[in-house]
């Protein structure tokens, strides 16, 4: 959510903002909207002052006994009462309007944000690995010949449709191992607060992490209201919703292993094979909740820790900062750190690191108290994919694929595995 203030103060670099991520102006809109809202509450305040005046004369009146001062009185009490509701309902709905307006706004770009139109124009910022030299032509996952015991698609085919998959045996435990592996990794050795959160949250949490109202497509709600998460990012981030915070309790820094649901809206015809992109798939969520003045070095932070959890499994990886036209809705800086998948020949994204500045705590009214005193700040908020489970059990495969079609695994998973550390072709833990 933009800073109303911000926008009257400066409408010429709001909508320069805007421009930079080809977004059309929109100072005019939102600030005619807000000076007929500010127009009508001025209205109804001196509505409500003339009706108060009334009001005290009305005892006066009747009090000399000039009954038609008092009824005339009585009667311009009464109108002003309903001219008083009359305008504060019409503030109250430009003011749902303005906010609505708000709320569909995408957030500013930081100044080191690189100028692009789409995911072509991103820059790269880091490399690390070797990718594997074969001597076979490397195959993508699902066609590994020790995995495709261990993939089933076409039994989550009849049972949830496209899409889906059953994991078995094998691959399944390797599956596992990795969120194990990510989540202890990150509690242990990163400082994160392990949380088991919700699946399901309600309006409010998806409206405060910039999923509603323009997203609501691209999640899956229940028949009784609740939303399915996207991504543990939402109950992670609203956890200090209407919040005020002491600024000793900064940083907040949260991980949670979760089912993901989406919808995949607008996504027809990509990446259908394997499963690469899923309704339902499972994450470990990186989430800071942050000071204003530590959120760019905390980023900094969450990008080492998700590239660190790649380093340790051993795959080769490229990071990129995205440009103005690639970054999503909320966020103000990203950073994709990108798994190299040789089946594929060419890296995919496996995290996103985003920084949203106080573009969701403005939603969601979460703030802090300084402690040299002073009126209460909004937080930063933060979040990261730590990593997108199903993507790195591609990763780790196509990585590790042999030319019998078995799979040597990372030595980081095998405390995890019972000290197993390969997939046979026959699909079986050795």
């Amino acid at each position: 959510m933009h800073d109303i203030r911000a926008i009257r103060d400066n409408p010429e670099a709001f909508d320069a903002a805007l421009a930079r991520r080809g977004e059309a102006a929109m100072s005019q809109a939102v600030l005619s909207l807000d000076a007929a809202r500010r127009a009508k509450i001025a209205a109804a305040e001196t509505a409500k002052a003339e009706q108060n005046k009334a009001s005290k004369e009305v005892g006066a009146a009747k009090g000399r006994g000039d009954e038609a001062e008092f009824e005339r009185l009585r009667a311009l009490v009464s109108d002003k009462k309903a001219e008083v509701a009359a305008m504060n309902a019409e503030a109250q709905e430009l003011d749902a309007k303005l906010n609505d307006m708000l709320a569909r706004i995408p957030n500013n770009p930081a100044d080191d944000v690189p100028q692009g139109d789409d995911e072509n124009d991103n820059v790269e910022v880091k490399s690390w690995g070797e990718k594997p030299a074969f001597d076979f032509k490397p195959v993508e996952h699902y066609e590994i010949k020790g995995v495709k015991p261990g993939m089933d698609f076409e039994t989550a085919a009849k049972t949830s449709g496209a899409r889906f998959v059953m994991l078995k045996g094998a691959v399944a435990r390797v599956h596992r191992a990795l969120a194990q592996f990510m989540i202890d990794t990150h509690v242990d050795e990163n400082g994160l607060t392990e949380v088991n959160s919700p699946v399901l949250v309600r309006d409010e949490a998806m409206y405060g992490t910039d999923k509603l109202p323009k997203f609501g497509e691209d999640s899956y709600q229940t028949t009784n209201g609740w939303w399915l998460v996207p991504t543990s990012e939402v109950p992670l981030t609203y956890s200090v919703g209407g919040d005020t915070l002491e600024e000793s309790a900064l940083p907040i820094r949260l991980a949670a292993h979760t089912l993901c649901f989406r919808s995949e809206a607008g996504s027809a015809g990509r990446d259908t094979a394997g499963m690469l992109r899923q309704h339902q798939f499972e994450k470990v969520e990186m989430v800071s909740i942050t000071h204003p003045d530590e959120s760019d070095a905390e980023q900094q932070r969450m990008v080492g820790c998700a590239e660190g959890i790649l380093e340790k499994l051993g795959v080769p990886y490229r990071t990129v900062i995205l440009c103005t036209g690639d970054m999503g809705f909320g966020a103000r800086r990203t950073y994709d750190i990108e798994a190299w998948v040789p089946g594929q020949d060419c890296y995919r994204e496996i995290s996103s690191v985003s920084t949203t500045g106080d573009f969701q705590a403005r939603r969601m009214n979460a703030r802090f108290k300084p402690e040299g005193g002073g009126k209460p700040q909004f937080v930063h908020t933060l979040n990261g994919s730590g990593l997108a489970v199903g993507r790195c059990l591609i990763a780790v495969l196509e990585n590790g694929q042999q030319a019998d079609g078995s799979v040597k695994l990372p030595e980081a998973l095998a405390p995890y595995l019972g000290g197993k550390t390969t997939v046979t072709a026959e699909g079986v833990l050795a």
